[in-house]
């Protein structure tokens, strides 16, 4: 029987979502795979990844009033979240960052929840490279409220460094002083490529380089 991670490692490939190949990262690293979540172009896709969201936000019994998906791709992540949480009795809100304040109707930063002082957030993204994404919403937060962030949830840790020998995930989470999880890590992915739950083998080898290089 498999375990979430795995099942989830599954489904990330027969969408298509988990490719191998010669990518250019924002970064600028050539990378032998990407995660391109964009790839979940359905409601039973979309749907079956928000399980595996609020899975790893109740494993790690994190707690918010709201779910926090930045724009773009974060949006129909957190909704996805919020939805399957719903199902399991934890009711949360979420709303998403605009890409430019609105100055007419109700205005503000943010859609959705409207976020209060003293709330507590948790932000859902796909995959961080650099952080650059955190970076940007974190202002816009404070902007709109007093709230803490409790936690961050990722598709996948890639586990590459960032600006030193720690990887961008722990040096954001240090930074930033909230702990980010994530449903995946890269070396689950290895390791799920070895054992044959999906395929790939071909690409073990570039793809260890690539960690000997860049990896945390």
């Amino acid at each position: 029987m498999l375990t979430y991670r795995q099942e989830f490692i599954r489904f990330m490939a027969e969408s298509e979502v988990l490719l191998f190949g010669d990518f250019t990262l924002k970064s600028g690293r050539q990378a032998p795979y990407f995660i391109n979540t964009g790839k979940y172009r359905t409601g039973s896709r979309i749907a079956r990844l928000g399980e595996y969201y609020a899975k790893c936000y109740l494993e790690h019994g994190v707690k918010a009033d709201a779910l926090v998906g930045p724009a773009y791709k974060g949006i129909p992540l957190a909704v996805s979240t919020a939805v399957a949480l719903a199902r399991e009795g934890v009711d949360v809100g979420f709303c998403f960052d605009r890409k430019e304040e609105k100055d007419h109707g109700e205005g503000g930063l943010f859609v959705g929840h409207a976020l209060r002082d003293g709330e507590s957030v948790c932000l859902i993204d796909d995959v961080m490279t650099s952080g650059k994404a955190l970076r940007e919403i974190l202002p816009k937060l404070e902007r709109a409220a007093q709230v803490r962030v409790s936690a961050m949830i990722l598709s996948v840790d890639r586990g590459e460094k960032g600006t030193g020998d720690k990887s961008a995930v722990q040096e954001a989470s240090e930074t930033f002083g909230f702990p980010i999880y994530s449903i995946v890590t890269v070396r689950d992915i290895l390791k799920a490529i070895e054992e044959g739950i999906v395929g790939g083998r071909e690409h073990l080898g570039k793809m260890e380089e690539y960690l000997a290089r860049y990896g945390a």
